[in-house]
C-alpha cells in the first residue's frame, strides 16, 4: 500500500484535531477531484512498519483526537489497511474516520471492506459530485455524502447517521 500523506495535526476532516493520512490508488475518477494525483495506485511512499510506529506516535498526543483515513481511495487499499488499523487499535482507543467514495450500501457487501468498517468509529460515504457541492456542509464536499456511525448502523442493520452533522 502506499500513501500520499500524514498530516500529524488536521483540523479539516473530522471534529477535533486529528492524525491523518492519504493512501494513493482511485478508479472512482469523480469530477474535479480534490486529489487527483492521489488516484495513481503507484503513487507517494510504500507504508512500512515504521509509518505506522510514526502514526501511532502521532496519536498518542493528547491533543489528537482521533484518526481520519483519507485517499485516493481506503477501500481500494484493503489488504495493507485492514492490518493496520487493527494495530493502531491495539494501540490507541480515539475514533477512526474514514472517507470513501463508496457507498456503506455496497462496501458491507465486501467480506474485507466489512472487516475495516467494523474496526471503524465513522464513515463518510459516496462519491463527490460536482453538481451537489456545498461548501456549507460539515466534513465533507457534497450533499449526496453521509457522514455514518459506523458501529450503530452495523448493530442496527441500518445506515444510522452521525448526529450534529
Amino acid at each position: 500500500m502506499n500513501y500520499a500523506q500524514i498530516r500529524k495535526y488536521d483540523i479539516a476532516n473530522g471534529p477535533g484535531i486529528r492524525t491523518s493520512f492519504f493512501v494513493t490508488g482511485c478508479s472512482l475518477n469523480c469530477k474535479n477531484c480534490f486529489n487527483k494525483e492521489y488516484q495513481d495506485h503507484n503513487f507517494g511512499e510504500k507504508w512500512t512498519s515504521d509509518t505506522t510506529k510514526e502514526l501511532i506516535s502521532y496519536l498518542k498526543d493528547p491533543n489528537v483526537s482521533g484518526l481520519t483515513i483519507l485517499g485516493g481511495e481506503p477501500f481500494e487499499n484493503l489488504d495493507g489497511l485492514v492490518d493496520i488499523v487493527k494495530i493502531i487499535r491495539k494501540e490507541i482507543d480515539k475514533s477512526i474516520w474514514i472517507y470513501s467514495g463508496y457507498t456503506f450500501e455496497i462496501l458491507i457487501r465486501i467480506e474485507k471492506a466489512r472487516e475495516l468498517l467494523k474496526l471503524i468509529d465513522v464513515l463518510v460515504d459516496g462519491p463527490f459530485i460536482e453538481e451537489k457541492k456545498d461548501l456549507t456542509l460539515a466534513f465533507r464536499g457534497s450533499k449526496n455524502q453521509r457522514i455514518i456511525d459506523v458501529k450503530n448502523s452495523l448493530k442496527e442493520n441500518k445506515i444510522i447517521l452521525l448526529e450534529g452533522y
